[in-house]
C-alpha cells in the first residue's frame, strides 16, 4: 500500500478506536493549548482600537472560563484566564472609572466595587494554580512556611506569583481598610521578591514597575521605602528599552504628586505620549491606554498640585489622541 494511503488509514483506525470522551478530551486539550501558547495574548494587547478589545474581552474570558470548567488541570488555561481578570479589571473597569469627572464620584465608586470583585477573582484562580503545583501552598500560614514553598518555585512560576500579587494589592488599593488583605501584604511582596531572584527581567521590566508603585505608595510600616523608588524606575526604563510608558506614569502618580514636584511631572508624563505604540507592537494597545491616562493627568493637574502654575495651559498637539 501506498504510504500517502497508509498513514490517513492508520489515523482513522486509532480514532476510531477511541472512546468519544477520549477524543473530546483531546479536542479540548488541543483548543486549550493552542489558545493558551506563544503569541495568544498578544492578540489583545497588540491590538490599536481599545473600544474593540474592551467589548471582546468579557466573551474571550467567559469562552477561557468554559474550557477551564471542562480541563480544569491545564496551568495554561489558568494562568491566561486568571490573568485576563486582573488585566480586564485594571485596563477596563478602574482604569476608565479613574477618568470620570470628578463629581461622578458615586458612579467610579460603583465601578471601583466591580474592579475590586475581578481582581480577588483572577488573583484567587491564579493562587489555585500554584496549589496544584504545590500542594499546600494555599494554606501556608506565617513568613516561614511562605518562604518554604517559595524557595521550591521555579522561574516557570514567576507569570503566577507577578498575576496573584498584582490581583490582591489591586484590589487592596482600592480599599486600604480591608484589614484581611492588608495582613497579606507582606506575603504578596515575598511573592515579588522570589518572581525577582528567579527572573528579574520577567516582562521587561514589569517587576521594576511593580516594586516602583510599592514603594513609593506604601507607608513605611508596611514596606514603603522612598530610597529605593529612583533605583527601580531607572532599571524599569532600561529593562523596557525605553518604550513603555508606564514606569514615567507610575513615577508621575505615585512619586511627583505627594512629593508636589510638578515640573518632574509633566516632563515624565510628556515622555510617556512621546512614545510611539507602534515601536512595541505586542504592547500597542498597553501604550495606548497608558497614554490616555497620562493625557488625563496633565488635563487635570490643577486637582493633583495645591499651587497650580501658570503655565498649565500645554499645546494641544501634546493633549490630542493618536
Amino acid at each position: 500500500m501506498h504510504p500517502r494511503i497508509l498513514f490517513p488509514s492508520l489515523i482513522i483506525g486509532i480514532i476510531l478506536g477511541l472512546g468519544a470522551c477520549s477524543i473530546n478530551r483531546m479536542a479540548i486539550n488541543a483548543v486549550s493549548n493552542a489558545l493558551t501558547g506563544e503569541g495568544g495574548s498578544t492578540v489583545f494587547t497588540g491590538d490599536e482600537d481599545p473600544q474593540l478589545v474592551g467589548e471582546a474581552l468579557p466573551f474571550a474570558i467567559k469562552m477561557y472560563e468554559s474550557l477551564l470548567a471542562a480541563n480544569p488541570q491545564h496551568e495554561g488555561l489558568i494562568l491566561t484566564t486568571g490573568s485576563l481578570f486582573v488585566m480586564y479589571a485594571n485596563a477596563f473597569v478602574q482604569g476608565p472609572a479613574q477618568l470620570l469627572p470628578w463629581d461622578r464620584y458615586d458612579e467610579r465608586d460603583v465601578q471601583y466595587v466591580r474592579a475590586k470583585k475581578l481582581y480577588l477573582r483572577g488573583a484567587a484562580m491564579l493562587a489555585s494554580g500554584l496549589e496544584k503545583r504545590y500542594p499546600g501552598f494555599g494554606a501556608a500560614t506565617g513568613p516561614d512556611q511562605v518562604a518554604a514553598y517559595l524557595g521550591k518555585m521555579k522561574k516557570a512560576d514567576v507569570p503566577f506569583l507577578y498575576w496573584i500579587a498584582a490581583g490582591f494589592l489591586s484590589a487592596y488599593s482600592l480599599n486600604p481598610f480591608d484589614l484581611e488583605l492588608g495582613r497579606k501584604v507582606p506575603e504578596l511582596l515575598a511573592y515579588i521578591d522570589r518572581a525577582y531572584a528567579l527572573d528579574p527581567d520577567f516582562n521587561y521590566g514589569a517587576l521594576d514597575e511593580f516594586y516602583l508603585l510599592f514603594y513609593a505608595s506604601m507607608p513605611e510600616g508596611m514596606g514603603g521605602d522612598r530610597a529605593v523608588v529612583d533605583m527601580y524606575f531607572q532599571r524599569a526604563v532600561e529593562k523596557s528599552g525605553g518604550r513603555s510608558a508606564g514606569p514615567y506614569i507610575a513615577y508621575a502618580q505615585a512619586v511627583c504628586i505627594p512629593a508636589q514636584d510638578y515640573g518632574t511631572f509633566k516632563a515624565y508624563l510628556e515622555n510617556a505620549l512621546a512614545i510611539d505604540p507602534d515601536a512595541e507592537p505586542a504592547n500597542r494597545l498597553v501604550t495606548i491606554l497608558a497614554q490616555r491616562k497620562a493625557r488625563y493627568l496633565l488635563e487635570e493637574a490643577e486637582h493633583f498640585f495645591l499651587e497650580a502654575e501658570s503655565d498649565m495651559d500645554w499645546d494641544d498637539a501634546v493633549l490630542e489622541e493618536p
